[in-house]
């Protein structure tokens, strides 16, 4: 059988935990800040834990794991 090939858009985007979690910046982030309040943009400063429904998907195209 062929190896399967990762999504090299998954590659960049996601790391894995210790515990197979996976994790990912946050989004809203990038342009337009002035708009939200100081709140929002310190609690999504850094990386968040994926969802369980959402790692899920995101496993399908990581074959092999990262």
């Amino acid at each position: 059988m062929p190896k399967l090939k990762t999504k090299s858009g998954v590659k960049k985007r996601f790391k894995m935990t210790a515990t197979g979690k996976l994790k990912a910046g946050v989004a809203g982030k990038r342009h337009r800040l002035i708009s939200h309040n100081g709140k929002y943009i310190r609690q999504n400063r850094g990386t968040k834990v994926m969802s369980e429904a959402d790692a899920k998907i995101i496993r399908n195209w990581l074959p092999y794991g990262l």
